[in-house]
């Protein structure tokens, strides 16, 4: 596969973005605040591969996983994203094995997994390939059965008769009933200290990376950023919010969901959305992010293929088109453990379902898609990238849009239909089959 890559002069900037900043009581406060955030140099370019450990091997443990690190490593893989490698609660614990979420202990390892030991070596050997490692925290409930419960039974959210109670939730269309995890209070002042701690210490001890943090907009905005900056006296951090807020980027973390590209992907997938939508979704976008803030693009992660649907459910023979996609609009593609090898099933979240291992279908796709983005500026994250511009097709199954940073441009075409489409950029007739895609000149 091979794609060009042609200075041409500088585009007009496509994607607007807008930061609302909070009064600040001094001039040089207000320019502090408003200053972009910067982020780990290793993150500017990088590219994101998030591991279920219980599911990736047959043993479901670090040291088998370890023996993935070279294949991901020569597939272009920059950050792992360990989902919870801590102990799991058992009073109410759903399934055989429980939720990863339901967190018993937040300073030991999960005994399934390995040991510490295992797990500091896993780190060490990822970094030792190029890689950085990052692990799933869940700062905003435990396990019935956490030590805390009893030790510290101020620190959780309390029913009428003083009991600590399952979470719910019922802001949206159902209401979630978690009733394997209790909530915490972060009314409580020792909290944070004690949620710090834990965190610091898998800095400190392990050598992690940083985290990506569950339900991070439940938790307070303040504590993300004080434990932001009190980690980062142990090591440059990078921090992933599961939550889309954007004022969640202003100090405490470095990259937020990008559910929104997610929902136009699987419309356009099905027939139910075109290039109308996502050319609205980059130029009049519905929440305007600061130039700074880190997108994740994806197709799936845990839940969406646990819960929602497996690749095949949702894209069928979109898939690669739709990860082209995801690889090349503004932000970091995320891809799930197994996805480069066809995943096609929704992996079982509470009982060992091990994903199968067979010919690698996606490896090449992706190895091309990272590559690209190393290789080119403008597909950088965050300020680092190059500004987009949307391009007219005269086809609302066709989409087309350009990057370019300091002279360095990458153009990409997508079908976004299962059959052939005519189209003309510039006044240049061209067809593409169905859900092929042309990326600066290169077809797959």
């Amino acid at each position: 596969m091979t794609f060009v890559v042609r200075p041409l002069p500088a585009f007009a900037l496509a994607l607007s973005a807008a930061l609302t900043i909070l009064a600040a009581p001094s001039a040089l406060a207000q320019q502090a605040a408003s200053a972009p955030m910067t982020h780990p140099a290793w993150s500017r370019s990088a590219n994101i591969y998030e591991v279920n450990i219980r599911q990736y091997t047959q043993e479901g443990t670090f040291n088998a996983f370890a023996k993935h690190l070279p294949r991901l490593r020569k597939m272009g893989v920059d950050i792992l994203w360990l989902m919870p490698v801590q102990p799991i609660g058992v009073k109410n614990r759903k399934g055989t094995l429980g939720s990863y979420y339901a967190v018993r202990d937040y300073t030991a390892v999960n005994p399934e997994f390995g040991t510490m030991d295992d797990f500091k070596r896993l780190v060490k050997q990822a970094q030792g390939m190029g890689m950085r490692v990052i692990i799933d925290w869940v700062a905003n409930h435990t396990a019935f059965d956490n030590p805390w419960t009893v030790r510290h039974k101020d620190w959780y959210l309390k029913d009428a008769k003083g009991e600590i109670f399952p979470v719910t939730y019922t802001e949206g269309a159902e209401p979630e009933y978690w009733t394997d995890v209790t909530g915490l209070d972060w009314k409580q002042p020792g909290l944070w200290t004690g949620m710090r701690e834990a965190m610091a210490f898998w800095v400190r001890e392990t050598g992690i990376d940083g985290f990506r943090c569950d339900v991070a907009a439940k938790v307070p905005t303040a504590f993300w950023e004080e434990t932001r900056a009190e980690l980062e006296r142990i090591k440059p951090v990078f921090m992933l919010a599961e939550a889309w807020q954007p004022e969640l980027h202003r100090r405490a973390f470095d990259m937020s969901y990008g559910w929104d590209t997610l929902t136009v992907f699987k419309d356009v997938a099905k027939g139910k959305a075109g290039a109308r939508a996502l050319r609205a979704l980059f130029e009049q976008p519905p929440v305007a992010y600061p130039e700074h803030a880190y997108r994740m693009r994806f197709t799936s992660n845990h839940d969406e293929n646990s819960w929602h649907g497996s690749d095949a459910e949702h894209y069928g023979p979109a898939f690669k088109a739709m990860a082209v996609l995801a690889a090349t609009l503004p932000g970091m593609p995320l891809i799930y453990g197994g996805q480069e090898a066809g995943l096609d099933k929704r992996l079982e979240f509470f009982e060992k379902d091990p994903i199968v291992w067979r010919e690698h279908a996606n490896e090449g796709v992706y190895t091309f898609l990272l590559k690209l983005k190393h290789d080119n500026p403008a597909l950088w994250n965050g300020q680092y990238g190059g500004t987009m511009r949307v391009l007219e097709t005269g086809n609302d199954k066709v989409f087309a849009f350009r990057r370019e940073k300091s002279g360095n441009v990458v153009a990409v075409t997508v079908n976004l239909s299962g059959v052939v489409q005519r189209y003309a950029v510039a006044g240049r007739e061209e067809s593409l089959g169905a859900w092929e895609y042309k990326v600066s000149g290169a077809v797959k």
